[in-house]
């Protein structure tokens, strides 16, 4: 197809506003997809996606639309709405030329909306308003397209009302992508040579890695010898192909469309999302400006319940980022734990979901720990180090300074609300900035706020607050002088490194009685008695004894002279001592209670 026939966009918009059932009756319309076929959010195709109601991968798919004898080709990417998943729709949009806004007509405006639809802007992208679900009781049609039209600075009839429900409205949609989202232009002036973005790419067990690709000039068939620009690895084209939404083989990918390539790779780390693929003969090719990499902000060390199921970890970790780029890891080694990974991830619903991931698409049982963050640690005698493992943090008298990263919040919510989220910003140590009319009887708040403290459950208490009428979306800032302290927990006098935790000062004495009182109630009695205990600022501040576990040596005496029994006592208790000098006296902590700690923070 010509290249002035192709339209290539995606659908942005708050989590839950509506964008995968408003591409369900695109794909219905298009007639992408046979009726008997159909089922509701269709590119959802994972089972998370489905559980949760929530968007975690982009998908792409081509449609043809027919306007007037004339087609066209539709090339839509399907986003996440949730802020933990940017990443994904920062990728899609440097594919495309066009976005669509849509807006739920019965919420209006939200936080994530505001962030994804500044991301656009960013990429230069043709921006059509729309709003979803207006065939609602519970519409706000003129209130909403008024918020539109000042945020995309348009007319208020520029707004296309639709609905996924009844398919609403999808005819007009279309005709305002034509319209007004411009054809693929091809910036090269060599007309033969390729150039290929990749976006995106997954692994398949028999052909090996998939690329996305935008093809951005020139054209590709199969078994055409190709070329990635930056990890200089060269491949031959095995399949080229649409997706259809799912992939559909093609004799050509042209300039212009969006589809995949086959590459027949089995080994991790060749292909990249930002690279570029060329002709492997091109002599002059030119890269195509790639994507940023994605900075983890909360890391968590990830363990097998069974040690025999490390080796396991490595490749299962290795095929879940070839279709997840965006999370970090590395070999780690715990006393208690045994040997596992830490990884580092885009926020605490990415953490959820991709742990949940390793454990169902790799049938693996693991123990996923209290999930931390970066702090930057200058120590009195100079040195400087990045620590996010709590029990590499220096000893207290050793520090001289400690900064975290903060973040900037976002958050849109009924003005009524205003002093319960001012509340809960002091009680997670945030700043609150400007508090802003945001129109009808709705407020913009802005703030600053630790990034320890937003994964201190600021979401759900936000929600809980508000009855579920706030929405809010944060990106990270500068680092600021932190006051938090390395609380540890003690077990026979003995740190045990998996329950260290970094805290603000202000909760540590809070935080170390409720350790010290879950770990009193489930960790099993041994043979001498022992003390769990918290310890910070060099000092104990919460204790709680256990006694031992004493078998009754004097149960077979029946009767007789007391001084026998206190004899067996005195000989047991001697034998207790004598273990103990001679380093018997070691805790033996059961793997199911550090599961049971974990699951308490």
């Amino acid at each position: 197809m010509k290249s002035q026939n192709i339209r290539n966009f995606s659908i942005i918009a708050h989590i839950d506003h509506g964008k995968s059932t408003l591409s369900d009756r695109m794909l219905e319309l298009t007639k992408t997809i046979e009726k008997r076929k159909m089922q509701d959010r269709v590119l959802d195709s994972m089972e998370l996606e489905r559980e949760r109601g929530i968007t975690i991968k982009m998908q792409p798919v081509s449609m043809e639309y027919k306007k007037k004898e004339e087609k066209f080709l539709f090339n839509l990417i399907d986003t996440p709405g949730h802020v933990d998943f940017y990443y994904e729709v920062s990728r899609s949009l440097k594919a495309v030329e066009g976005a669509i806004l849509l807006v739920d007509a019965t919420q209006g405006i939200q936080a994530q909306t505001l962030s994804v639809l500044e991301m656009a802007k960013k990429e230069g992208l043709k921006i059509i308003g729309a709003l979803s679900k207006v065939d609602s009781p519970l519409a706000k049609i003129q209130e909403v397209k008024e918020e539109i039209s000042i945020l995309l600075d348009c007319d208020e009839d520029e707004i296309i009302e639709t609905s996924g429900k009844t398919g609403e409205g999808i005819e007009k949609l279309f005709d305002e992508v034509i319209g007004k989202i411009p054809s693929p232009e091809n910036e090269n002036e060599n007309k033969n040579s390729l150039k290929a973005l990749i976006f995106d790419f997954k692994y398949h067990p028999n052909k090996g890695i998939i690329v996305f690709v935008r093809i951005f000039s020139g054209k590709v068939t199969k078994g055409k010898n190709l070329f990635f620009a930056n990890s200089g690895e060269g491949f031959k084209s095995v399949e080229v192909g649409i997706f259809s939404p799912e992939e559909k083989e093609q004799e050509i990918l042209e300039e212009g469309s969006i589809g995949y390539i086959v590459t027949g790779i089995k080994k991790a780390g060749v292909a990249s999302v930002g690279d570029t693929i060329v002709f492997a003969d091109d002599k002059n090719f030119e890269k195509i400006e790639g994507y940023s990499s994605p900075m983890p902000v909360v890391w968590a060390s990830v363990f097998p319940q069974d040690s025999d199921d490390f080796d396991l970890m490595l490749p299962s970790l290795e095929k879940l980022s070839l279709s997840d780029s965006s999370f970090s890891y590395e070999p780690e080694k715990s006393g208690a734990l045994g040997r596992g990974f830490r990884l580092g991830f885009l926020g605490m619903l990415h953490l959820e979901i991709l742990t949940e991931r390793l454990k169902r698409e790799f049938d693996l049982d693991l123990i996923v720990t209290h999930p931390t963050i970066n702090y930057l640690v200058k120590k009195k005698s100079g040195e400087e180090k990045k620590v996010y493992n709590p029990s590499e943090f220096p000893d207290y008298g050793d520090i001289l300074e400690i900064t975290e990263p903060w973040i900037n919040i976002k958050i849109i919510s009924p003005s009524e609300y205003s002093g319960a989220i001012s509340q809960l910003f002091y009680e997670h140590e945030g700043i609150l900035e400007k508090n802003l009319n945001f129109g009808d009887g709705r407020g913009e708040i802005f703030g600053t706020m630790p990034l320890r403290e937003m994964m201190r459950g600021f979401f759900d208490k936000l929600k809980s607050k508000t009855s579920g009428f706030a929405s809010f979306s944060y990106k990270l800032a500068e680092y600021k002088k932190a006051d938090v302290v390395k609380m540890e927990i003690l077990l026979a006098d003995e740190v045990v490194s998996a329950f260290t935790k970094i805290v603000g000062r202000a909760r540590v004495e809070e935080e170390g009685k409720k350790s010290v009182e879950k770990l009193h109630e489930i960790i099993p009695r041994q043979n001498f008695a022992m003390k769990v205990q918290a310890k910070a600022l060099g000092r104990i501040f919460s204790s709680k004894a256990i006694k031992a576990f004493r078998k009754d040596v004097t149960a077979k005496l029946y009767g007789g002279d007391i001084t026998r029994k206190r004899k067996l006592l005195k000989k047991q208790k001697k034998g207790k001592k004598k273990s103990a000098e001679f380093g018997m006296k070691k805790v033996n902590i059961p793997n199911d209670v550090f599961i049971k700690m974990i699951k308490n923070d």
